[in-house]
């Protein structure tokens, strides 16, 4: 690890944090991800190599716990690791605030469906089980197709048919479905202006909205 040769704290922490990709492993055991393939879906771009590389090293520091259980590896924060949760929700909406703009290479279909999926509030899906469909434009054929299953109390998202019957489909450009998760646009006015079109029977294309909701930081207040 290369160092800045500075006694002040807030260098000592950025020898560990700012190393590429460090601080989004940390988000997505925040969020939640406890195995090695559930953290590569929270970072798809980022090599298998590097993020046990990064996982090593956040444990060393004692930022990540690392735990064997009939032969299956777990990842959890520390209580010093937990403590980083202020900082990764300061950085989050510091750029809802001011880096909204987003260029192709953001646009990534598997991150955004995996967020929708372990963030969405089950609670307000039917009892049964219940998929939504997404037909997503401008993205290559083989990441245009997802379907979104709750059942049991539990969500799960496929890019393949699972073979159950849909109850609302979601059509709409990958970039403008970003912007309703952001908090860039909203669903009254995607659905109105027809950036966003939902088929189905017309309670379920009422209750699509409620079901996806938006991500957390599209709460964050932006910039008049």
């Amino acid at each position: 690890m290369s160092t800045y040769g500075q006694f002040c704290p807030v260098a000592k922490a950025m020898e560990l944090l700012d190393e590429r990709w460090t601080l989004l492993v940390v988000r997505e055991l925040l969020q939640g991800s406890a195995h090695f393939n559930d953290l590569r879906r929270g970072v798809p771009k980022m090599s298998p190599a590097l993020l046990s590389k990064r996982l090593k090293s956040l444990s060393r520091a004692g930022v990540v716990e690392r735990t064997e259980m009939d032969g299956r590896t777990s990842y959890s924060l520390t209580p010093c690791g937990q403590e980083l949760a202020t900082v990764v929700d300061a950085l989050g909406e510091w750029g809802v605030r001011w880096i909204p703009e987003l260029g192709d290479d953001d646009l990534d279909p598997h991150l955004l469906m995996w967020d929708i999926r372990r963030t969405i509030s089950v609670d307000a899906w039917p009892r049964a089980r219940t998929v939504v469909a997404f037909r997503l434009t401008g993205v290559a054929p083989k990441a245009a197709r997802w379907w979104l299953m709750v059942s049991e109390g539990a969500a799960d998202v496929c890019d393949f048919d699972p073979g159950y019957e849909v109850a609302a489909t979601v059509e709409t450009s990958l970039l403008a479905l970003i912007q309703l998760w952001r908090g860039d646009l909203s669903w009254s006015r995607a659905m109105l202006n027809g950036t966003v079109a939902v088929d189905g029977a017309a309670d379920a294309r009422r209750a699509v909205p409620g079901w996806l909701g938006q991500s957390r930081m599209a709460a964050v207040p932006r910039p008049a």
